[in-house]
């Protein structure tokens, strides 16, 4: 799809920042609540800054996380991201590409995760993660076939939202009055 093309379909489908952070918000709340967890989160992938951006949390750390930014490489939202691969880590205290210090700077520790690209044609968006099920409800293929599902709903959510402010741009730069 052209850049006119992705701004045309943005502004057809209600093209505004507000609606697409909606839509990214609505994603992580259905998602925290299917999977009964404590938390679930939409990153972005910012490619000039090498960072991941959190756009859309759910439950802890909803109030304060939106906007941070980390290192894309980091954790195991960056390791996702990278690889391009979703994965299931049931005990992160035992996995080495957890960031321990990353995690206590956001002011929650989560226990456990399943975390999966957001591809949107052959490019990595972001990633979308849940964190934390209930003690006796491991993440297991199942929950990862189903968060994959999610990932795509988010990686459109989040390519609209990025057509959506490079054609905010676009206008202030071809209208210096706006």
């Amino acid at each position: 799809m052209s850049e006119e093309q992705g701004a045309a379909a943005a502004g057809v489908l209600g093209g505004d920042e507000e609606t697409y952070r909606a839509l990214l918000q609505s994603i992580v709340d259905v998602a925290r609540a299917i999977f009964g967890a404590e938390a679930s989160s939409v990153f972005l992938y910012d490619e000039e800054a090498d960072e991941l951006v959190f756009e859309a949390v759910s439950g802890q750390g909803g109030d304060t996380l939106v906007g941070t930014r980390f290192p894309s490489s980091t954790g195991i939202a960056g390791f996702a991201l990278v690889t391009r691969q979703p994965l299931v880590v049931d005990d992160l205290s035992n996995d080495p590409r957890f960031s321990r210090e990353r995690a206590a700077s956001t002011g929650y520790v989560p226990n456990s995760i399943v975390a999966s690209p957001l591809l949107h044609d052959e490019r990595a968006l972001g990633v979308l993660s849940v964190l934390d099920r209930a003690a006796d409800r491991r993440f297991g293929i199942a929950e990862l076939e189903l968060l994959s599902r999610f990932s795509t709903q988010a990686a459109i959510g989040l390519d609209l939202l990025l057509r959506a402010r490079r054609a905010r741009l676009q206008m202030v730069f071809q209208d210096p009055l706006a």
